[in-house]
């Protein structure tokens, strides 16, 4: 892709992330976790933030969130912080977030990312969006190779992610190309279940998250393996 060369060198990020009030996030994670859940939802959090400021490619990390909890301590990691001004779901957010971001640096490209990726290298991510400055739109599959764990659009290019069921092939259909790399497994990695947990662990999560966990009974090594 010679054409894509000056993209694919020059092209920094800023990132939005989506991260629920956390009295409502993680529910599959109630059984394993407890009254730790929240405290959870929260460490994943911020170790998912912690790793995409390290990204040499990353200029910014906003966090869309109605949470007081997540905003202090997030913000407290280095990521600006935004309430939910719309208020009517996961992408109408992330596409404030991403508004948010393209008026502060709008030579800048824009990514929506997961925020329970507890296991993300810096690396892998920069890999990812080296790769995704060759685009005008891309997306990173989930682990699963249903959903998506990254959205990104580069500057100029109209945001219009597809998070939801079933994103991986509406990603596709609306003509953002699938970054089929190797090694970036900790892109991939979301939690949502115990058994996400424990691969995400397997990975090497971050401190918060590998601290949380070694508290759940339930995901003490030989522990019978949970589906959620």
């Amino acid at each position: 892709m010679p054409a894509e060369t000056s993209h694919h060198t020059k092209t920094s990020w800023s990132l939005v992330l989506p991260v629920k009030v956390l009295s409502r996030a993680k529910t599959r994670m109630a059984a394993a976790a407890g009254p730790l859940r929240e405290a959870l939802a929260l460490a994943v959090a911020a170790d998912t933030v912690a790793a995409a400021l390290r990204c040499a490619l990353v200029a910014e990390v906003i966090v869309v969130t109605d949470d007081p909890l997540a905003a202090s301590e997030l913000s407290a990691l280095g990521a600006r912080t935004v309430p939910d001004e719309p208020d009517r779901g996961l992408n109408p957010a992330l596409a404030y977030g991403a508004s948010v971001a393209r008026r502060a640096r709008p030579d800048v490209g824009v990514g929506a990312m997961s925020a329970d990726l507890p296991a993300l290298r810096p690396a892998e991510l920069g890999r990812v969006l080296t790769a995704a400055a060759a685009f005008p739109e891309s997306f990173v599959p989930d682990a699963a190779g249903v959903g998506t764990t990254l959205y990104a659009a580069r500057p100029g290019v109209p945001f219009s992610p597809a998070f939801g069921p079933d994103s991986r092939a509406r990603h596709a259909a609306q003509g953002a190309r699938e970054l089929a790399l190797e090694d970036i497994a900790s892109v991939r990695r979301d939690v949502d279940t115990p058994d996400d947990l424990r691969a995400a662990l397997a990975l090497g999560a971050g401190p918060r998250t590998t601290a949380l966990a070694a508290r759940l009974p339930s995901l003490s090594p030989g522990a019978e393996t949970s589906t959620g």
